[in-house]
């Protein structure tokens, strides 16, 4: 068994592979989305908001399939709440003007409510009788199923859009920087962005073991250690990627990188329940699991309105908002011990 001064060093240091590799993947990301001529809202919200979400998935799994559900459970919908507080910070640091303003794209929105009905079905198979087909529960199957239809219309949104968001003085557009790129280049971008993907994976597993370590040594309980440590730890691509596109000038990639890698990382339960083997991963956790879900929702539901609304100054009522809910949901949280 690893020492708590080898757990706490092997932790940060997996941290801190985790928001170099960030920074780089964000680069190969809008190089991608030029080329391919996906776009930054496709590219962020279905590869970099997944590939970014693979240290999270390593280690929802690795909690589930080591038989600590609820670290599981909390590292994924942990990492949700604190990954749209990023997009708080991401706005901060835009300062020419609200990000949801000028970021405005109808695929944000279409990701936003594929999110916000996935996590409704999670909290719904934690409230319906336990059932398991196989030691799975049907829900995470359904979780699947529309991860991708929502990942197929917001690829065909951007291919054919319906209707546009008003354009304004505001509004940063989505415009290519380097010409269309041949299957060779496109190839060799994508090549490079997977092995930095890759790398995030293996500092997932290792954020799962010492987390897993810190929580039996100091006896925190599972949830806070995975709402608090763990998806704060993996969720740093995410806080790198997103700040690191805000300064290049890709917004629609830095708030689609954060509402796609939420939506992906509602599979973390999915995946989770298929390695755990105690039954349904859904009744094997405390209600303050469940609160959590909840509070995901509610604070994606507020980010919705932001999109929608639009301020165009300041990081907007919902910015105060989705600080004031995730504060009130880590409040409780550590008050339940």
């Amino acid at each position: 068994m690893l020492s708590i001064e080898v757990a706490i060093g092997l932790f940060l240091l997996s941290a801190a592979v985790i928001g170099i590799c960030g920074v780089q993947m964000t680069q190969l990301a809008d190089r991608i989305a030029d080329h391919t001529r996906l776009g930054e809202a496709v590219v962020g919200g279905l590869l970099l908001g997944m590939s970014t979400s693979l240290s999270g998935t390593v280690t929802s799994v690795s909690a589930a399939w080591a038989g600590m559900p609820s670290l599981a459970v909390a590292n994924a919908i942990g990492g949700i709440a604190v990954q749209t507080t990023f997009l708080v910070v991401a706005d901060l640091a835009y300062r020419q003007a609200n990000l949801e303003h000028a970021a405005a794209d109808a695929k944000n929105l279409l990701q936003a409510t594929t999110l916000i009905l996935v996590l409704g079905l999670a909290l719904a198979a934690y409230l319906t009788p336990a059932f398991t087909i196989w030691h799975i529960h049907p829900v995470s199957l359904v979780l699947v199923a529309v991860y991708l239809f929502g990942a197929r219309t917001t690829v065909r949104l951007g291919r054919q859009p319906s209707w546009r968001p008003e354009r304004t003085d505001k509004t940063r557009e989505d415009v290519p920087e380097e010409p269309p790129g041949d299957a060779s280049s496109i190839a060799q971008l994508a090549l490079k962005f997977t092995g930095l993907a890759l790398v995030l994976g293996g500092a997932g597993y290792a954020i799962a073991v010492t987390g897993a370590r810190i929580s039996e040594s100091f006896g925190i309980s599972e949830t806070v250690v995975g709402v608090l440590l763990t998806a704060t730890a993996t969720s740093l691509p995410e806080l790198v990627t997103t700040l690191a596109a805000v300064r290049r000038g890709a917004l629609q990639l830095a708030v689609g990188g954060i509402i796609g890698g939420n939506t992906f990382d509602v599979l973390f339960l999915s995946l989770s329940d298929a390695a755990y083997r105690g039954g349904s991963i859904y009744h094997a956790i405390p209600a303050r699991d469940a609160l959590m879900i909840a509070g995901s929702i509610v604070i994606t539901a507020i980010l919705l309105m932001g999109l929608i609304m639009r301020d165009r100054r300041g990081i907007g009522f919902e910015g105060v908002a989705i600080l004031l809910v995730y504060a009130a949901l880590v409040g409780v949280q550590i008050s339940l011990g």
